[in-house]
């Protein structure tokens, strides 16, 4: 049965209640990040009774901190791991074609050949480019999706990226990957469609004493406590998850991207890709994104200690990037062209030795002594494949009376075939806002009641007003943090953010 995909306060109190008064489900899930609404919406669409219980905000942790790239596994193929390279190109097919192509499209990422660049690092990528073209066919992903790679001219370079060094330019390669508009609206996507097809979705509620049979969870506003059964119990937390079952191993690695306005490399359309140097498959990229910015990422080091709920950039990282980056350009940037930045910690699993930047990103299922599963490890792209896993794996261990998994072939909210989506997109809604939302662009728009709502929220920042109201009365938004942070990502630039702050605080008055 398809539902309502909308998640917003008053659903929340409602499933809050009615869960409380029956507390038992087929399945609670633990983590609102990709791989934890991936796991509901599985459960959902098989036919299980699925709660998902987050202790902050949806993609509040490492699924909003990519790279936005949905990679087809190229990297992964260089260090002889054919398998996460081939599910990896796999699972990006499905996205860009069936589940999200609304928020998935074709990225091109150009490597400048110039005269630092030995001629054998220029045959490795190419070689390695051609290898991607191969993946892509095996994947069954057509040109028309994603291009082939192709040498260009030096002309051809300089039009996709401005900035780039001329002196010794001698063309360069392009090649095409994934790229979403946004990490953390699909991870909203994903939920809402988990919702459309009945999961329970509660945000700000922590889970704990977590067995094989039950859990407890707290209401973080209400500070109301009450305990669930279910017949299944699936740790997805990512790098939390040695919170909830202490045995797992976990290696921590921190990614870091810097923020720049897009003038500062000439408003490029292509990524500029820049190996790094000594390495023979890693590259750090400059990627056009939405809000006119530019990413530049990313670091891959050891992440010792503590998890912290926002992990922050360190000054060797920053200089790291600035300085990798800037053997492509013509003229240098400097720490006072970033104006913002992020870092995100990947939940790689603990193989005891070599670099983190080594570590596989296989992902495993495991089952704790008290019963839990976790699923550990693994990367965005394979969500789907890895929820999966877990629900065949849970099905399989519990007895549940499941279906077979049907989201290889599910759109989500937003893409032109969910059952949700308008019959038609008018023609005159702006670009961003398409980007953003795909065919609900027309009814982020006509569900407004906000005063002006096509205006601005500020000046220069190509989000209206309706947006913030549809982050909170569609998206599950419930305080200023989560419209500006994670529905909008505005709050990358503290400068943006405090422009805005005041406007979303009109759509939840009562946040702090």
């Amino acid at each position: 049965m398809i539902a309502d995909a909308a998640l917003n306060a008053a659903r929340r109190t409602a499933e809050l209640t009615a869960l409380a008064e029956e507390p038992a489900v087929d399945v609670v899930v633990i983590g609102g990040g990709i791989t934890g609404v991936g796991i509901a919406l599985d459960a959902a669409t098989r036919g299980l009774r699925v709660v998902l219980a987050e202790k902050h905000d949806l993609a509040f942790g490492t699924s909003r901190w990519s790279s936005k790239l949905v990679h087809g596994g190229l990297r992964y193929l260089a260090t002889g791991n054919v398998g996460i390279a081939r599910r990896s190109a796999i699972e990006r097919g499905i996205l860009m074609t069936r589940n999200a192509p609304h928020l998935v499209r074709a990225m091109p990422q150009l490597v400048p050949l110039l005269g630092s660049m030995p001629r054998r690092d220029r045959a490795l990528v190419r070689t390695g480019f051609l290898a991607g073209d191969a993946l892509r066919r095996l994947a069954n992903t057509s040109a028309a999706v994603l291009p082939r790679s192709r040498r260009i001219s030096p002309e051809q370079v300089v039009d996709l990226a401005p900035t780039v060094r001329r002196d010794g330019l001698d063309g360069g390669l392009l090649a095409y990957d994934g790229q979403l508009i946004d990490d953390a609206r699909l991870v909203a996507a994903v939920a809402r469609t988990a919702a459309q097809h009945g999961a329970t979705i509660l945000t700000y509620t922590a889970a704990s004493d977590a067995t094989a049979e039950s859990v407890q969870l707290t209401d973080q506003l209400s500070g109301e406590t009450f305990g669930v059964a279910a017949r299944a119990v699936i740790n997805a937390t990512g790098v939390w998850a040695a919170d909830l079952d202490p045995a797992l191993r976990l290696r921590p690695s921190r990614g870091t991207h810097l923020v720049f306005d897009a003038a500062a490399f000439g408003n490029p359309t292509a990524a500029l890709t820049v190996p790094i140097p000594g390495e023979l498959n890693r590259f750090v990229f400059a990627m056009p994104e939405q809000l006119g910015r530019i990413y530049l990422g990313l670091t891959d080091e050891e992440a010792p200690g503590p998890i912290p709920d926002v992990p922050q950039p360190t000054s060797a990282e920053v200089s790291f990037l600035l300085d990798t980056v800037n053997t492509a350009l013509g003229t240098a940037l400097g720490i006072g062209d970033v104006i913002g930045s992020y870092a995100g910690l990947r939940p790689l699993i603990d193989t005891g030795e070599g670099r983190t930047a080594d570590v596989s990103r296989n992902h495993a299922v495991v089952e704790s002594e008290s019963g839990v599963l976790s699923v550990i490890g693994g990367k965005l792209t394979e969500y789907r494949y890895m929820a999966e896993d877990v629900l065949n794996r849970a099905v399989r261990l519990r007895g549940l009376g499941a279906g077979p998994c049907r989201t290889r072939d599910m759109p989500l909210v937003g893409a032109p075939d969910n059952p949700g989506s308008p019959v038609s997109l008018t023609t005159h809604l702006p670009e961003s806002l398409v980007l953003r939302y795909g065919a609900e662009a027309a009814n982020v728009v006509a569900a407004a009641t906000c005063r002006r709502p096509e205006e601005p929220v500020a000046d220069g920042i190509d989000v209206i007003r309706a947006e913030f109201e549809y982050a909170v009365s569609h998206e599950g938004a419930l305080t200023i943090e989560d419209i500006v942070d994670r529905r909008t990502r505005i709050g990358l630039v503290a400068a943006d953010r405090e422009r805005v702050v005041e406007v979303a605080r009109e759509f939840v008055p009562a946040a702090g």
